[in-house]
């Protein structure tokens, strides 16, 4: 009961947190019999959350067993389906066995439920698969080898790409790889149980590389995303639209990188060299990347600006009624996370959780004193007047985004008419690294 009511309120924090979530490929997902989800961790607890979201049965997760560090949190936390696991190099909780976390593994899979593993271990915000740990593969296969192979056990690949994990109305591709027995591996697991667990780990690493964006290191990480952001256009059309867009166009540069630091290394140098006069220019210009695409009329831009000053004048209210009655919830969650951790892969989680009690206790405030106590407002108009502030609040975060992106357009518009030349030019260097990092193409 506590499980399914925590997971209507994260999932609805979830929902209103990021901005877009897509599941591709979500039949290919068991609904029910014995199954194991391997996926990456770069979130911490928003990737159970998640997971758990998309999920229509109940799910166990393997958790360290730090978390479990006192008898209320160990009852609490097992009551949520989590099942702890002592790890190496951070000591041991009083009152977990690995041992009989591990067969706890064994039932959850006998009866037919789902069990989530993180075999990376530790959560990390990074486009990097750390080295993957053999525990998944050998809870696979002992609880596969327990039952003589005729357990039906499917493994299952999820992989979380998050546009930027930690902020507000971002976005999430989950991809979902096809589930596959382990018995393949069950001959060998019995006669050499550590090959078969490190051959099978490999398995997973190989799985879930196909449903991410992962480079070999931070470095290449942050080259493709600088790359991205550089060439990426929301003005150019595209077949695939979102963070699925975003997610496919990483993958093509992360494999281009691959095949140049084959075929041609020194390329690789030459392209930092592009990325940085490129990056700077647009610093100076104090414009965005993509602006680059946009076509230039000047009577196409009079009509849009006018159009857009008249929505503005007639949004403002709206935009001032959501900023009142939200902004000091969204200052304060802002100033107490980096207090409360300095791991940044906390802050998504902790957002959430704070926001959940936060903004609607401070709604039930402001409805007392303001509808009840100043406004004398009648039930129906308590309703309307509660509905209200959080949708409003989230127009407004909108319409904050949308003047800064009005502003960039002025500033484009008075680029165009004094320095054409120069952008022109700076379009013209912007070709040639997309030259440089797909060819002629």
């Amino acid at each position: 009961m506590l499980y399914r009511l925590l997971k209507f309120i994260i999932g609805v924090g979830i929902r209103l947190y990021y901005k877009e979530i897509r599941v591709k490929n979500v039949e290919q997902l068991p609904q029910n019999g014995p199954l194991i989800i391997i996926a990456n961790h770069p979130n911490t607890l928003m990737d159970a959350w998640v997971i758990g979201m998309i999920c229509k049965q109940p799910i166990y997760y393997m958790a360290k067993a730090t978390l479990f560090n006192s008898k209320f949190k160990l009852k609490l936390l097992k009551s949520l389906n989590m099942v702890p696991i002592n790890r190496q190099g951070e000591g041991r909780v009083d009152g977990v066995s690995n041992e009989d976390s591990f067969g706890e593994c064994y039932k959850i899979l006998n009866e037919g439920k789902t069990l989530v593993i993180f075999p990376e271990g530790t959560s990390y915000k990074e486009r990097v698969l750390r080295k993957l740990k053999s525990g998944a593969a050998r809870i696979a296969l002992e609880a596969e080898h327990r039952q003589k192979g005729k357990l039906g056990l499917k493994v299952v690949a999820v992989g979380l790409n998050y546009s930027q994990s930690e902020k507000f109305r971002s976005n999430i591709l989950i991809e979902i790889d096809q589930p596959q027995a382990v018995t393949e591996f069950l001959e060998e697991y019995e006669t050499n149980s550590r090959n078969a667990a490190q051959k099978l780990t490999t398995q997973f690493r190989t799985r879930l590389e196909k449903v991410l964006v992962t480079n070999d290191t931070n470095e290449e990480e942050s080259l493709v995303e600088k790359i991205y952001a550089i060439l990426h256009s929301k003005y150019i059309p595209s077949a695939e639209k979102g963070v699925q867009g975003e997610v496919t166009k990483l993958k093509d540069i992360k494999k281009k990188l691959d095949e140049m630091n084959i075929v041609e290394p020194c390329l690789v140098a030459e392209i930092h060299i592009k990325i940085r006069s490129i990056q700077w220019k647009l610093d100076k210009l104090k414009i965005k990347a993509d602006f680059l695409d946009r076509r230039f009329r000047s009577r196409m831009f009079y009509r849009q600006l006018l159009t857009s000053s008249l929505f503005i004048v007639v949004a403002l209210p709206l935009f001032v009624f959501g900023l009142i009655h939200n902004l000091f919830q969204y200052l304060f969650t802002d100033w107490i996370i980096p207090k409360l951790t300095k791991d940044i892969e906390y802050y998504a989680p902790f957002a959430i959780f704070i926001g959940l009690f936060l903004y609607p206790a401070f709604y039930l405030l402001l409805l007392y004193i303001i509808g009840i106590k100043i406004l004398a407002l009648s039930t129906l108009g308590l309703i309307i007047y509660f509905i209200l502030m959080p949708l409003t609040g989230l127009f407004a975060y909108w319409f904050a985004k949308y003047m800064k992106h009005i502003s960039n357009k002025w500033h484009y518009m008075f680029l165009m008419m004094d320095r054409r030349n120069v952008l022109s030019a700076l379009q013209e260097e912007r070709d040639k690294l997309k030259i440089m990092v797909f060819g002629g193409s």
